[in-house]
């Protein structure tokens, strides 16, 4: 399955252009075939490309209940037996009208006759029916994703990530950036797992990066704004999903940026806010602490979220900031 890269800090200049290299064709032939299914389905390619993330980010959350093959360009997984149908008895049937008699998802989007788990086509052309036989309106598709799912997790998820890649138009959104502007005064460590007690006992899920107030908090990837608002523990905080289907939780915040608001699509860099203390207590309570920036991550695994350290990433998007930084003087 297509991986992105994540650069090595440690890594030849020479190795990081071929691992780039080869993923922007990987991604080339993913938009193809985006486009390819859009063109039978009636969807956008955008919404095919959703759809197809999602599906992605949970083989990924599940790589033992939802294998998919190592050459596979598309993350999705369908069950031999959905695929097949439940009362078929070849649960590894390729024969699209055997597949249809017995209620299967299973589809030839290739052309060659068989409906094959192991064809990206046959996959993403299969899932892609089934989703759009409500119809291509955006509220047919939301309905297609709930019957698919019975899920509004997976539907909320899917039409977030068609929003981004209709905004951007393309697939190569995979860029990060360190939550503060590198160059700023600003302190951090590994704080994960470390005791908090107001509001009860609870370990610390994230990572405080301090600094001072009114310093400019940006979103470190691209994403949807889902969450915005106070919250009594994280005072004044945003929560942005991105295509990993990770949420981002940025919390203590002094204030918001005045144009930014839930739903609203954001890009790495991009100012949603700045550091302060807040939090806490009531709305608006403030000062219980120094001021500083709570940086969290949340993995979306289908039907819960589990937070993990973000300490390492962020570690490697200030590194990767302030080489770029370097070059450029």
């Amino acid at each position: 399955m297509l991986q992105l890269a994540i650069p090595d800090a440690a890594a030849s200049p020479n190795s990081n252009q071929a691992s780039k290299g080869k993923e922007e064709a990987e991604l080339q032939k993913l938009q193809e075939l985006y486009k390819r299914v859009s063109l039978m389905t009636g969807l956008s390619w955008q919404a095919v490309a959703g759809l197809e993330r999602y599906e992605r980010t949970l083989s990924r959350a599940h790589p033992k209940t939802r294998p998919i093959r190592k050459d596979a360009l598309v993350g999705i997984y369908v069950p031999p037996e959905k695929w097949s149908g439940e009362l078929n008895p070849d649960t590894e049937d390729t024969n699209p009208v055997s597949i249809k008699v017995f209620q299967g998802v299973g589809r030839d989007g290739s052309g060659d006759k068989r409906a094959d788990r192991n064809n990206d086509l046959d996959l993403l052309y299969s899932v892609a029916h089934q989703v759009r036989l409500q119809g291509t309106s955006p509220d047919d598709f939301a309905i297609g994703l709930w019957n698919y799912y019975h899920n509004t997790r997976a539907v909320q998820r899917i039409l977030q990530f068609t929003k981004i890649y209709e905004t951007f138009g393309k697939l190569n959104l995979s860029r990060h950036v360190f939550p503060l502007p590198v160059g700023t005064d600003y302190s951090y460590r590994s704080t994960w797992g470390n005791s908090r007690g107001w509001g009860g006992s609870r370990i610390h899920e994230g990572t405080d990066i301090f600094a001072d107030y009114g310093v400019p908090v940006r979103s470190t990837s691209y994403g949807v704004v889902e969450v915005k608002g106070w919250n009594p523990y994280g005072g004044w905080r945003i929560g942005i999903r991105d295509l990993d289907n990770l949420y981002h939780y940025y919390a203590h915040l002094s204030g918001f940026s005045k144009s930014l608001n839930v739903s609203d699509v954001v890009q790495p860099g991009q100012v949603i806010g700045w550091v302060g203390s807040s939090g806490y207590g009531k709305p608006g309570t403030q000062g219980k602490f120094p001021p500083h920036l709570h940086y969290g991550v949340y993995r979306d695994r289908g039907l819960v979220e589990w937070a993990f350290d973000p300490y390492p990433m962020l570690r490697r998007w200030e590194r990767s900031e302030l080489k770029a930084l370097k070059v450029h003087k």
